[in-house]
């Protein structure tokens, strides 16, 4: 695991993920605290990314588990596969047959096949989902729970208890405590609001839209072959965008596909023919890419407004020069 915060940033460092230092004191301290982390924040800055490198960084699996409206219990923890069990029943009706030859009573022939419960109450007929998985896993994972707030409350109230011990009783086989306590992370959109005693079971994160300069670091190290000026200019619209009233804000992955779109065409600096061609790599609604091109028609009338000031200037300053 991370030994201090400084490993956490060079680790992540490492999987091409560009952390701050307040991520990595969380991180490090969930770690050292062996406490779940609950990652907040709008849709598409990397929530579910930061769950993924922190498996890449410590060589460990991930095991995912996807929440939707409706997720229950069975589909999270586990399935008992009932007609693998018949099935066996049915191949093995003659050699139970030898087991109950010997028994004169009724009684004795119950005790027989109590006997031999192990047979067909095993962990053979049972097919573990996410959560049981990172249970009985005989090496430490990362335990990913993304979008835990679509889920329902019910749900939510038996994570809890999940989340508590990391031991769950199975009716069939009994109770299984878990090997090797996974690191959890636990992703959330704001769609709802969690309850305070699943917060207080975690270390809290929130992760909002990048800074223009650390959007700059994450396109540069994404997109190697991206020009400085695009990449300037494609963060500094980007910026714009989010400030509009959009269905859906552009996502950082998003972002990404925009630069390397622009960068396959050869494209050295934004112009509004080429911006309105590639913004459905951006946009993902008819109305969200109105709005942008409007604000990025205003984008270009301001730069060439700057670009005639400063031409202007120079050539005022040209004229004081000669005088």
């Amino acid at each position: 695991m991370f030994q201090s915060v400084d490993e956490v940033i060079s680790r992540l460092g490492g999987q091409k993920y560009i952390c701050h230092r307040n991520v990595a004191t969380v991180v490090y301290l969930a770690c050292a605290l062996r406490k779940p982390i609950l990652v907040e924040g709008p849709a598409g800055v990397g929530k579910t990314e930061l769950g993924k490198v922190l498996a890449g960084s410590l060589d460990l699996e991930l095991i995912r588990l996807q929440c939707y409206e409706g997720l229950d219990e069975a589909k999270a923890l586990y399935e008992w596969e009932y007609a693998k069990q018949l099935l066996y029943t049915q191949i093995l009706k003659d050699k139970i047959g030898e087991v109950l030859s010997g028994s004169q009573t009724l009684e004795q022939a119950v005790d027989c096949i109590t006997r031999e419960d192990d047979v067909f109450f095993s962990d053979r007929f049972l097919l573990p989902r996410p959560l049981l998985r990172a249970i009985l896993s005989q090496k430490p994972t990362v335990l990913l729970i993304d979008e835990v707030d679509k889920s329902d409350t019910e749900f939510e109230a038996f994570l809890l208890e999940v989340l508590s011990d990391f031991q769950v009783t199975v009716p069939e086989i009994g109770t299984l405590k878990a090997n090797h306590v996974p690191f959890v992370v636990l992703t959330s959109n704001n769609s709802r609001e969690l309850s305070d005693a699943l917060k207080r079971r975690c270390l809290h994160l929130y992760l909002d839209f990048p800074d223009p300069q650390r959007e700059m670091e994450i396109v540069k190290l994404k997109v190697p072959g991206v020009g400085e000026k695009l990449a300037e200019e494609v963060v500094q619209l980007l910026q714009r965008f989010r400030k509009l009233d959009l269905k859906k804000s552009p996502s950082i992955s998003e972002t990404l596909d925009w630069v390397k779109a622009l960068t396959l065409l050869n494209v050295k600096n934004l112009d509004e023919r080429l911006v309105e061609e590639t913004l459905s790599t951006l946009m993902k609604y008819e109305g969200d890419i109105r709005r942008a091109q409007e604000e990025m028609r205003a984008y270009i009338a301001e730069k060439r407004a700057k670009l005639r000031a400063a031409q202007v200037e120079r050539a005022d300053s040209d004229k004081d020069l000669l005088h």
